[in-house]
């Protein structure tokens, strides 16, 4: 999300609110009385409490947004909150700057890591969530929106493997997304479960009650190589896949729609001589439908009836050079094929490509 001074100058003009230093900041946040723990101010405080001095405000020449601490010291943030920053500024909650060297970037999870010097002390790293993410569960989001530091709001994990777009015009598996309110300057901050570890990387927001984030299960196989080599290779089948509706069912004489029908196999990428693609359209209730190619129904264990399906065991399970075995329907008969996956583009031509 664009974090630029005129949207925080339009938000802040409109709601017709005098800001000043002290408002939403983590020393002026409505915490527990003096003498209550934070147990008695309830669980929301005590996780904010543990995590606020690690949640910093990044700036940019750009924009900005927010970050967190992670292992070793680093910061975790947003891919488009730096952009093409090779430096940021960093604010901690008790308003020092720090500055920050962007050492990592991967547009197409939308993650960047940032190293820094003389990190206070209580800027401990937080914890990325090791179970898998439920719907309905307790989630809060901590960070800096319009340049409001330190703000938290509340509310539960409204769906997972969600996909969402990515910088580059991939696509991101395996997405949590969340009703917790988010807006420009909580990107790049950590969206937390009730027992203190971050199940998403906040990337995008502003709807009405619709958010996201990339998962904690994609971050953990991205960040360690952001960190140790500066980018990550993502697995790419090279095929545009579509999920086989009724209409398409009936034009492919199939039993029943399930699995993903290949459109189109790109040239030269991993899936050609493996896969056979649509060769022609076929009309059902007057409309133009592909008809023939293969139909995938699995890859490895993992049955593949829609595209995020596929999209997140291939970022979740696999690496490029990794070969994969694809059970297809071919003109009626099951059967399986071996295919080696290649590097995804880091430009590709065809930016609508789900894998």
């Amino acid at each position: 999300m664009d974090d630029s001074l005129a949207s925080r100058r339009q938000f802040l003009g409109l709601s017709g609110v005098a800001v000043t230093a002290g408002l939403a900041g983590c020393n002026s946040s409505p915490l527990a009385a003096d003498g209550d723990t934070a147990s008695d101010a309830g669980s929301y405080t005590q996780i904010y409490r543990d995590a606020i001095d690690s949640v910093l405000l990044i700036r940019t020449d750009e924009g900005g947004g927010t970050g967190w601490v992670y292992e070793g010291g680093h910061v975790v943030t947003n891919a488009h909150v730096v952009g093409e920053a090779t430096s940021v500024d960093l604010r901690t909650g008790d308003g020092r700057w720090l500055d920050g060297e962007v050492i990592g970037t991967d547009p197409n999870s939308d993650l960047a890591v940032i190293e820094t010097d003389s990190l206070p002390e209580s800027a401990t790293p937080l914890s990325l969530a090791e179970e898998p993410t439920t719907v309905g569960q307790e989630v809060i989001a901590i960070g800096n929106p319009f340049d409001l530091d330190g703000s938290v709001t509340t509310g539960i994990v409204s769906g997972t493997d969600r996909s969402v777009p990515a910088p580059t015009g991939y696509r991101i598996p395996d997405a949590i997304q969340t009703d917790a309110a988010v807006n420009p300057g909580n990107s790049g901050g950590p969206l937390m479960s009730l027992d203190g570890r971050v199940v998403a990387v906040i990337n995008s927001g502003g709807g009405d009650n619709i958010a996201f984030g990339i998962s904690a299960a994609l971050a953990r196989r991205v960040l360690p190589a952001l960190i140790e080599t500066g980018s990550f290779d993502h697995s790419f089948l090279g095929a545009s896949l579509t999920p086989i509706t009724p209409d398409l069912a009936e034009a492919n004489d199939l039993d029943e729609p399930r699995g993903l029908l290949v459109v189109e196999v790109i040239p030269d990428g991993p899936a050609v001589d493996v896969l056979q693609p649509s060769g022609e359209s076929v009309m059902v209730d007057g409309e133009a439908v592909p008809g023939g190619g293969d139909v995938v129904l699995s890859i490895g264990e993992t049955t593949t009836d829609t595209t995020e399906a596929l999209g997140s065991h291939l970022a979740l399970e696999t690496s490029p050079g990794d070969t994969v075995s694809l059970t297809i329907l071919r003109d009626g008969d099951e059967r399986t094929v071996e295919m080696e996956l290649g590097s995804r583009p880091d430009r590709p031509d065809r930016p609508d490509l789900p894998s």
